[in-house]
């Protein structure tokens, strides 16, 4: 789903930045450019951006015992 219309950034989009490494809100700005316009999407941005690193860091466990 379209998160940001202004940047056309979807859930997806954001969950493939926090796979690539991004941790934080300004981190996801300044690359996917999400909620740099009029700003009306920055709570569900910033829950999206939330859910996707607490899943990222709930595999992390997993994987270094692996």
């Amino acid at each position: 789903m379209y998160v940001c219309i202004c940047n056309a950034v979807t859930d997806r989009d954001i969950r493939r930045a926090v796979e690539a490494g991004v941790r934080g809100f300004a981190e996801l700005q300044a690359r996917t450019g999400c909620s740099t316009t009029c700003g009306c999407c920055e709570p569900l941005a910033r829950q999206v951006l939330s859910e996707a690193v607490a899943e990222v860091r709930m595999r992390l466990p997993a994987a270094a015992a692996a």
